[in-house]
């Protein structure tokens, strides 16, 4: 029986009470059970039954992927969980189609490509400049990374730090929080979209809503706690720079779009992309484009996000000290189509060291306001590209679709 048939059912075993452990099972670790098959012949069928109500079989079975989707998120495991475990090959619910995988490979270097901007002088004669900047790397490839931003390197590394430490704790810390209900404002979980999506992606999540109400602070785990307080006040700094930024790059005044509550509603995400044993097959996280205003990500050096420019991927290269920042779909739609939220995804991770890297989505608080094209930037020349609609009807669409390729953008064109 392959491997991988049988891995959810015996960590969700594993994960119960100590209790109700046969005397067969005493003194043996997760890879003792998971990966040694000689040591587990006596207590296979029984526990097999008892955990996942699979008949005992040696051949070869079907593949059932709602029942494998089933197993993998009721063992909590997470998929630092099956590495962990001695996994040497990727589950058959993890292999994405070959149309995915056709492309799946490190771009061409080309240095550059995604615009490093320097943030310092910003209250200065230097701001026409920077809003310059800012405004062509917006419309022109969507992506950008800025340096000299205020924010403390000590503080960078410490989130990374933190972050990485969450994933890195033992399975049962984790398996409290695995959950996809956000009504402490803290979620540990595999895949966002791992029952909408064709394959489930090589990453797991640790998810915190930061405004406009900040989640319960003592959900929020004591091993990140401080540093996710500390990222919270950071990004409401950086992030109204970077609106009043935007604003002005649309000829609009630099209070505009804080005025309409973009900045109010954060969440974030705290990504652990760990090795993967078959990268040619699986992904990090699939092409997508974000749903909100704007994205600051602070990732680590290892690597793997690429932008779709065109028709080729580039690589957004880790570059010391830099934060990423990128348009989402209803700044483009406010914008009138004059800046663009591009596709992106993250590559596995072929690297023994694991990717770690924190997203904060910067959205409306006022769900039930209707967005659309400021009238500033319409004209007879320029007609509004897109329709009104309110963000609670974005979001609920963007929910109920896989992440891979999605973007709504055309949904609500005029």
């Amino acid at each position: 029986m392959p491997f991988w048939r049988n891995i959810y059912g015996w960590c969700l075993f594993l994960s119960l009470s100590t209790s109700s452990l046969r005397p067969s099972l005493s003194g043996l670790s997760l890879r003792d059970v998971l990966i040694q098959p000689e040591r587990r012949t006596s207590i296979e069928p029984d526990v097999r039954s008892r955990t996942m109500g699979v008949a005992d079989t040696t051949g070869e079975q079907p593949f059932d992927r709602a029942q494998e989707l089933k197993r993998f998120e009721e063992s909590k495991l997470g998929v630092k969980g099956l590495v962990d475990s001695g996994l040497t090959s990727l589950p058959p619910l993890f292999i994405h189609p070959p149309e995915t995988r056709s492309d799946l490979k490190p771009a061409r270097p080309t240095p550059g490509s995604i615009p490093t901007i320097d943030l310092s002088g910003c209250d200065s004669a230097r701001r026409p400049s920077v809003v310059e900047e800012v405004g062509r790397a917006a419309r022109e490839l969507g992506f950008f990374q800025v340096v000299n931003h205020g924010v403390p390197a000590e503080v960078l590394d410490s989130t990374i730090a933190a972050v990485k430490a969450f994933h890195e704790q033992p399975m049962e810390a984790k398996a409290r929080i695995y959950r996809r209900d956000m009504e402490t404002g803290v979620s540990f979980f595999s895949n966002v979209d791992l029952f909408h999506s064709k394959a489930a992606s090589w990453r797991d999540t640790l998810q915190i809503r930061l405004g406009p109400k900040l989640a319960d602070v003592e959900e929020i785990p004591e091993v990140c706690r401080n540093e996710v307080l500390e990222w919270n006040q950071q990004v409401q700094r950086l992030g109204g720079l970077l609106l009043g930024l935007l604003s002005e790059g649309l000829g609009l005044s630099p209070g505009k779009l804080q005025e309409l509550t973009c900045l109010e509603m954060r969440v974030m995400v705290g990504h652990y992309y760990p090795y993967c044993p078959q990268p040619d097959l699986t992904v990090g996280l699939t092409s997508h484009t974000d749903p909100g205003v704007i994205t600051l990500l602070l990732q680590d050096q290892v690597g793997g996000l690429q932008v779709k420019h065109g028709d080729e991927w580039v690589d957004v290269a880790p570059v010391p000290g830099a934060l990423v920042v990128n348009i989402g779909d209803i700044l483009q739609i406010m914008s009138n189509d004059e800046y663009k939220s591009v596709d992106h995804r993250v590559l596995a991770n072929p690297s023994q060291e694991p990717r770690v890297s924190i997203a904060v989505f910067c959205n409306p608080s006022n769900r039930e306001k209707e967005f659309g094209p400021f009238p500033e930037l319409v004209s007879s020349d320029k007609p509004p590209a897109f329709r009104e609609f309110t963000f609670k009807e974005y979001m609920r669409r963007f929910f109920t679709k896989e992440l891979d390729g999605k973007s709504l953008i055309n949904f609500f064109r005029a």
